[in-house]
């Protein structure tokens, strides 16, 4: 699924958040690190907006990626896959609300 900027607004967030995935697969793994890093530290629980934010730090100024961008509307969509994808690591680690859309 390849959206053209035409259409990417008829898309829901859950589908714009599916092809951001795939086209960026490298947010979701540097995400799994911080996440383990922050685990290792030992807390049980953690701010996904935090996460995002040192993504972006990463991305932009570690990086020099500074057109990289990180949708907002994202983030607790990524909080969500990583507790469903690594429930015994990350089961309830984020706090989240239910799902608008």
């Amino acid at each position: 699924m390849t959206a053209t900027q035409d259409n990417l607004f008829d898309l829901s967030i859950q589908e714009r958040f599916e092809q951001y995935h795939i086209e960026h697969p490298e947010v979701y793994a540097y995400l799994i690190r911080l996440a383990r890093e922050v685990r290792g530290r030992g807390f049980i629980h953690y701010g996904v907006k935090t996460l995002w934010e040192r993504l972006r730090w990463h991305f932009q100024i570690e990086k020099g990626d500074e057109e990289f961008k990180l949708n907002n509307n994202f983030h607790s969509r990524y909080a969500r896959k990583l507790m469903r994808d690594f429930p015994d690591e990350f089961g309830g680690f984020f706090e989240t609300r239910e799902l608008r859309s």
